[in-house]
């Protein structure tokens, strides 16, 4: 047998490459990772924000397909990830940030999972020199994970030619540059406010690949969400205070300093207040549900009603 005619050894030198795979199984990729279940949650846990919830999926799905093409065979780039969340305050945008740290660890694009929120006091300093330091600090406990800066447009005053607030930019722009594959940052705050920041920062404006807008809720998402916090605290409305707590909704979507869910939080804990207080006042023996139960004049002595 000559040498031409012998059998290359498998992996030697002639041995033909292996093949890329024709198909693959995306159900199995799906299965083999827990993000169903991370965005299933976010689902159940969150209250409306339906376009919110959609952008979500599809960011999801886009990190995703990217790790089965890289099982492929198939060149991928890993995306830029930092975003921006708009909306007014109440609206979810902290909690959706908790929920995008998690899926972004399931699927491997940071180490950690974990959320970092700042705000410009945790960035900016007061004197020469104490910026750097602070902003320093925020980046390496976020490193690994997202850092989520709230109200975002604080950071920049130009007004104040002595503001030191123009350092922590430059150095969080560097940072979304150079540590773009170990650190997610979300700019958030409200949206008009926003676009005047990224007007005026075009560096961040150009490093943002995800622009999100967390819209208000409605009168009946609200009225679900107290429901959902009476619940959790072991307090019940009856139909009198379930009433007045809807009227209680309709009013102060109105008036000014409006916070959405953060609102009916407020808003419950002052009836809170005030149904112990007329329990107090009564003394004696009270019902064991009484201490449950929310009534219509707990909640209509608010100033919402009076101010009306």
């Amino acid at each position: 047998m000559t040498a031409a005619e012998r059998p290359t050894p498998e992996g030697g030198p002639g041995a033909a490459a292996p093949e890329a795979p024709l198909y693959v199984d995306l159900d199995a990729a799906i299965r083999e990772t827990p993000v169903a279940e991370a965005l299933a949650q976010l689902e159940d846990d969150l209250i409306g924000l339906r376009p919110v919830k959609e952008r979500v999926r599809e960011i999801a799905g886009l990190l995703l397909l990217g790790k089965v093409r890289e099982r492929a065979g198939l060149q991928t780039e890993r995306p830029t990830l930092h975003m921006s969340f708009t909306g007014r305050p109440g609206t979810g945008k902290t909690t959706v940030a908790m929920r995008m740290a998690r899926i972004l660890h399931l699927l491997g694009y940071v180490r950690k999972g974990h959320l970092v929120v700042a705000t410009r006091d945790d960035l900016v300093g007061q004197y020469v020199g104490h910026t750097a330091p602070k902003t320093k600090e925020v980046v390496k406990r976020a490193m690994g994970g997202v850092l989520f800066i709230d109200e975002a447009y604080y950071l920049y005053r130009p007004e104040n030619e002595r503001d030191y607030g123009q350092e922590a930019i430059e150095m969080l722009l560097q940072v979304m540059e150079n540590h773009r594959e170990d650190l997610v940052v979300i700019l958030a705050g409200y949206g008009d406010r926003m676009d005047t920041f990224f007007r005026s920062n075009p560096g961040f404006h150009s490093r943002i690949a995800h622009h999100l807008e967390f819209p208000d809720y409605s009168a009946d998402e609200l009225m679900t969400i107290a429901e959902g916090m009476v619940a959790q605290q072991q307090y019940r409305f009856d139909d009198g205070s379930r009433a007045a707590f809807r009227e209680y909704i309709a009013r102060r979507m109105r008036q000014p300093h409006f916070a959405n869910a953060r609102s009916m939080r407020n808003a419950i804990d002052r009836i809170k207040l005030r149904q112990a207080s007329r329990l107090l006042a009564s003394a004696g023996r009270v019902a064991v549900d009484e201490l449950r139960r929310i009534d219509a004049a707990d909640v209509r002595a608010s100033r919402v009603f009076r101010e009306a």
